[in-house]
């Protein structure tokens, strides 16, 4: 793939759990991946962008995996014959037992989803077991993948011995017995169908002039086979997150204390004498599978916001003060770490820390581009430095702003640069258009605000008495993102089908997180006719721009 920043490039990203087929079994999977893949390239993109697909937990965030290593298995494909152990006869007495009708309308039923699909590897699995010859490929996986694979599966299986709790540091069972065994090489075997798969899905994209975009969690989740397996490594007793972020009003505690992602902090020394040992087999499994990846909160190699206390405590912290706080703590308080940005010193050491453990990311990475996401609040040596490393950051126009606060013009970006108007934690651009013109007071002066400056960096220079979202400003926006000198323009799949659903709210629970999926399914977006239009302007749009 020909990935250099002087092409400039365009691409759409989508959670693959959104994406929706005729034949899905109530989640995106590789299937459906291969014909978005189709639907993008038709419309001339040459990225399709996803977010982490490594195995999640009980809260279903991608960003809160139990393994950072290991790929979920929901993302698969499974149908008589994929794999190739999976039967037709065993395939319908497994989801003869669900109503797939339901399972495929609306959100993700993840609990029912999960059990369908779980049964169905047991059936490929049972019948992979008793193969009269031995498989080569398996054997030579496991081998491979060696490093990781066994403290996996040894995980997986003390979670189902623990009634499925991923909860390592209440388990009453942890110790290796023969039944555990037997229920590893299930899980072996699942992994190993896993990578088949996504090779292939790769190798698929390529042959459509698709690059595949991941995307690696700068943190891991302090219940997950990593931590479990290298507690030396980790700082388990404070908490990643960002400091208090006012434009997440949706949520309190975000805005007076910030946001706790309960991941454990690294212990920097400790993985240094390991040569950095899990990162490089972390950045070795992602290039395996993506062409170019995305590392979330790249900030965090710098320093990151810390918290005393785990995320099930916030709410118990939430009304206190500072030094209602610090009493409950031991004198301890929400901090960056290892140190903040308040001293020219103490900045140069971020900074040259920080520079270090990413150039072990990069020599991991090989040829593999990299994208640092570098949002939120930014101390101003990071973009030099990463720029310095060849890694991209990101632009958002309604956030790239003068010291006077008007936008920064397109033209002026940085061509190593990846330009988007919203991630998958920000509300679509249709939703903010409603804000501004039918939300509540709060709600309309962000929305005004956000509106105001797209509208100024798209040139727009003012609407009609009643302004119409699809006539008036669709086109102008995206045409000044692709127009705009980022080396990657991304429209995120909402904003490309102007749509108002939200895939996540950060600091929230909310039972809609990570679980909505597209309206339509690949092959309706393929003939719906209003989509078939919008996606016309899009491809005049990318040929104008000179990003086909």
């Amino acid at each position: 793939m020909n990935l250099s920043p002087e092409q400039k490039i365009a691409g759409v990203l989508t959670p693959l759990f959104a994406v929706r087929t005729e034949g899905d079994l109530g989640i995106g999977d590789l299937a459906g991946l291969r014909q978005f893949v189709d639907w993008a390239a038709t419309i001339g993109f040459k990225v399709v962008q996803l977010l982490p697909i490594n195995e999640t937990g009980g809260d279903n965030s991608p960003y809160n995996a139990i393994s950072a290593m290991a790929i979920e298995p929901m993302t698969l494909h499974l149908a008589p014959g994929s794999p190739e152990d999976l039967t037709r006869s065993d395939y319908d007495e497994v989801v003869a037992q669900f109503n797939l009708r339901k399972l495929r309308a609306g959100a993700v039923q993840y609990p029912k989803v999960r059990r369908l699909k779980r049964a169905l590897l047991e059936k490929a699995f049972a019948r992979f077991r008793v193969r009269p010859e031995t498989s080569g490929s398996f054997v030579g996986y496991c081998e491979t993948e060696r490093a990781w694979l066994d403290d996996y599966v040894f995980f997986r299986a003390l979670m189902e011995e623990n009634h499925g709790s991923e909860a390592w540091d209440q388990w009453s069972a942890t110790q290796r017995t023969p039944q555990l065994a037997e229920r590893e090489q299930f899980f072996r075997y699942v992994q190993w169908v896993a990578y088949g798969q996504w090779i292939a899905a790769k190798a698929y994209a390529e042959s459509r002039g698709i690059a595949l975009m991941g995307d690696v969690p700068f943190g891991v989740s302090y219940y997950s086979a990593d931590v479990f397996a290298h507690r030396n490594q980790f700082a388990l007793d404070w908490s990643g997150g960002a400091p208090p972020e006012p434009y997440f009003k949706e949520d309190e505690f975000t805005q007076k204390w910030g946001q706790n992602w309960g991941i454990p902090l690294y212990d920097w020394n400790a993985m240094r004498a390991t040569d950095f040992a899990w990162w490089r087999q972390r950045v070795r499994a992602v290039r395996q599978i993506f062409h170019v990846f995305r590392i979330d909160h790249v900030l965090g190699f710098y320093r990151i916001y810390a918290f005393p206390w785990r995320p099930q405590r916030n709410a118990e912290f939430l009304p206190l003060s500072q030094e209602e706080m610090q009493e409950r703590t031991g004198g301890r308080w929400p901090q960056f770490a290892p140190r903040d940005d308040e001293s020219h010193e103490n900045a140069e050491a971020n900074r040259r820390e920080g520079e270090a453990y990413l150039r072990v990311i990069l020599e991991a990475a090989g040829s593999t581009r990299l994208v640092g996401e570098d949002l939120g609040t930014v101390p101003n040596y990071v973009r030099p430095s990463l720029h310095a490393l060849g890694i991209a950051g990101f632009k958002i126009p309604q956030w790239e702003t003068t010291p006077d606060r008007q936008p920064v013009p397109g033209s002026q970006y940085q061509r190593l640069s990846v330009a988007t108007y919203a991630t998958h934690d920000h509300k679509p651009l249709r939703a903010t258009w409603d804000d501004a013109f039918h939300g509540d007071e709060a709600a309309r002066a962000q929305g005004l605000e956000d509106l105001g400056r797209i509208a100024q960096f798209a040139g727009i220079q003012s609407l009609s008495a009643e302004p119409d979202y699809e006539r008036e400003f669709y086109a102008p926006a995206l045409e000044a993102l692709f127009r705009s000198e980022a080396w990657m323009a991304i429209v995120m799949i909402t904003d490309l089908l102007a749509r108002k659903d939200r895939f996540n709210v950060p600091g929230t629970a909310a039972d809609s997180n990570w679980s909505r999926r597209l309206q339509l399914t690949v092959t309706r977006l393929g003939v719906s006719r209003s989509v078939r239009h919008r996606m016309r302007i899009v491809r005049a749009l990318l040929e104008k721009t000179g990003r086909i």
